[in-house]
């Protein structure tokens, strides 16, 4: 499991770079075409929307599958170890149903604007939300995960 996990973790972390090049070079020929040849290409506006939206997306997953969120622990920090775990498994849970809704209102935009196209690109608009969907389900996945990790450990008696 370990294993899959870190394949789809390189897997995302491949197109988060993809996306990031790409981006980076649709913008700055847009810019040396604007401002050296008076000129652009309008699609890469869209595009690069798109793809910026779908990056900040894989780049939350990443970052919560890394524990690289920002934490607050002023409260967490003045609790026993066993009250810790109970406060992370009550906040997993809450994130898990935060997940849950993200999924939902996701999919549901996803199917509501699957026919909106975008005015210059053709591109179905759609496809920004369908980042949402993906994302809340990897993210759900990773919360599941640790919530198993966390009950299994508080039964046991162990400590992290």
């Amino acid at each position: 499991m370990k294993s899959f996990a870190l394949l789809v973790g390189k897997a995302i972390e491949a197109i988060v770079v993809v996306i990031l090049a790409a981006m980076s070079i649709l913008v700055f020929l847009n810019v040396v075409l604007r401002y050296g040849f008076n000129s652009s290409i309008n699609i890469t506006e869209e595009v690069s929307r798109y793809m910026f939206v779908w990056l900040a997306f894989l780049g939350a997953i990443l970052a919560f599958n890394e524990n690289q969120h920002v934490k607050v622990t002023i409260l967490t920090n003045k609790l026993s170890e066993k009250g810790r775990n109970l406060l992370g498994i009550l906040t997993d849970a809450v994130m898990l149903f935060c997940c849950y809704l993200i999924v939902d209102g996701g999919w549901i935009q996803f199917q509501l604007n699957l026919s909106n196209l975008a005015p210059i690109s053709g591109l179905p608009q759609g496809i920004t939300y369908l980042a949402a969907v993906i994302a809340g389900a990897l993210i759900g996945v990773l919360i599941v995960a640790r919530l198993v990790t966390q009950i299994g450990m508080l039964i046991k008696g162990e400590t992290k």
